[in-house]
């Protein structure tokens, strides 16, 4: 297992690129050669903060061994697929891209240039979801709320894509299979986009999840509860905390006992780098890859498309 320096560097300096360039900067065994923004003056704001070299185009940030594209959903299938052309492994922040056609390229082209393609989904990073996954077994029932006040960002993209899909990517690794049955029902409230939607996933296992995700709610909320044949699992991704319970089964009969479970806390974001990082060293590492990132994506599709043949509104 070579512990080499790895080059790294930014396309996309934003709301999400910005602090993907101040983890990379102070990332050992990591050497960020710079980050690229079509917005020059952000960019040098930035880079300037953390001490990297601003670089004049995408092409640059090829030189490096692994780059983060963090540039807006309709531009990653042209970012990413030049990166992964010119030989750097990828993250491409989440979701993978503006269709499940455009995901399946850049799937297809990762395999050709035996790069590694992960993707952004930095929930699945959260400590706290780490550690009930590793502890659930015989989940049954996966119930998800994740609500948010508006913000005029990731506005391009509706409520599903922007904020359900964390869930949703969660949800497709607890099932470990593609769904069988998907309905859902969604408004728009304050852009021409859906803000609000509500999800009914069925799974061929038995698994059935219900999520819902809003950018129009007056509070912000973020949990998962997983319940199992014999115990249950709730998480608060921004607490990074889980409540947790089993069954237990005695001569005097059946009791419900709560369950300790340990989180060593940290940034969910430096948790994704890292392991995107050790993924390009070779290490076998828990990213989530452009298959997955391309399956949860077309699951988000199909719910859209449910959303769209209700239409309630």
């Amino acid at each position: 297992m070579s512990r080499h320096e790895i080059t790294a560097a930014v396309v996309g300096t934003g709301h999400l690129g910005r602090h993907h360039v101040r983890l990379l900067a102070a990332m050992e065994g990591v050497r960020c050669i710079g980050a690229y923004d079509s917005d020059r003056e952000h960019l040098s704001e930035v880079t300037g903060a953390h001490g990297v070299p601003a670089l004049e185009s995408v092409a640059a940030a090829g030189a490096a061994d692994a780059v983060v594209v963090a540039t807006p959903t309709v531009s990653h299938r042209e970012v990413a697929g030049e990166l992964l052309g010119a030989g750097c492994h990828v993250l491409v922040e989440k979701p993978i891209a503006a269709t499940v056609a455009e995901a399946e390229e850049l799937v297809a082209l990762a395999a050709a240039a035996g790069k590694v393609l992960a993707v952004g989904h930095v929930e699945f990073h959260n400590p706290a979801v780490q550690a009930a996954l590793g502890l659930a077994e015989g989940i049954r029932y996966l119930e998800s709320q994740r609500l948010s006040p508006f913000t005029a960002r990731s506005v391009d993209v509706d409520v599903i894509l922007d904020l359900m899909i964390h869930d949703l990517q969660i949800t497709l690794a607890v099932a470990g299979e593609p769904p069988s049955e998907i309905r859902a029902v969604g408004v728009p409230v304050l852009t021409d986009k859906v803000d609000l939607c509500h999800a009914w996933v069925e799974f061929p296992g038995g698994l059935v999840a219900n999520l819902t995700a809003s950018r129009v709610s007056a509070e912000r909320i973020r949990k998962l509860r997983l319940f199992g044949r014999s115990s249950y699992f709730s998480i608060d991704y921004a607490e990074q905390s889980v409540s947790a319970a089993q069954l237990l089964r005695g001569p005097e009969g059946a009791a419900i006992a709560p369950r300790a479970v340990e989180v060593v806390k940290d940034e969910p974001l430096r948790a994704e780098l890292q392991a995107f990082i050790g993924a390009c060293r070779g290490e076998a590492t828990a990213i989530v890859d452009g298959r997955t990132g391309a399956a949860a994506l077309a699951a988000a599709t199909t719910i859209r498309r449910s959303v769209e043949q209700r239409r309630i509104f």
